[in-house]
């Protein structure tokens, strides 16, 4: 299984794995206990229990480079491109916007 926090607007938001049945995103019991917490996408609702799909979750499937940036990383860091997992693990900590994804274990 492999796993990332979630981070938002640099808060720990959640959690995002991969295993065997496919993809899963679920909000941190402490954020959704915050005074107001807030979703990190329209199509990701705050909710407790979690968002669970055989393919990700299209939100986070589109942090994923595309294009001539993607054949990039995936030379430079030698990743295969049909790894998505791989891909958001390696390219998504610090892309353009509010949200990053960090592998368990790395600073921040």
């Amino acid at each position: 299984m492999r796993e990332a926090e979630i981070h938002f607007f640099g808060e720990k938001v959640g959690r995002l794995w991969e295993d065997e049945l496919g993809f899963g995103f679920q909000y941190e019991k402490e954020y959704l206990r915050i005074e107001s917490p807030r979703a990190i996408a329209h199509t990701l609702p705050l909710q407790r229990e979690p968002f669970t799909s055989q393919q990700l979750h299209p939100f986070f499937d589109g942090l994923i480079p595309e294009g001539w940036l993607l054949e990039l990383a995936s030379t430079s860091w030698k990743l295969n491109p049909r790894d998505i997992m791989g891909l958001l693990l390696s390219c998504c900590r610090e892309c353009i916007g509010a949200v990053q994804v960090i592998t368990s274990g790395d600073e921040r």
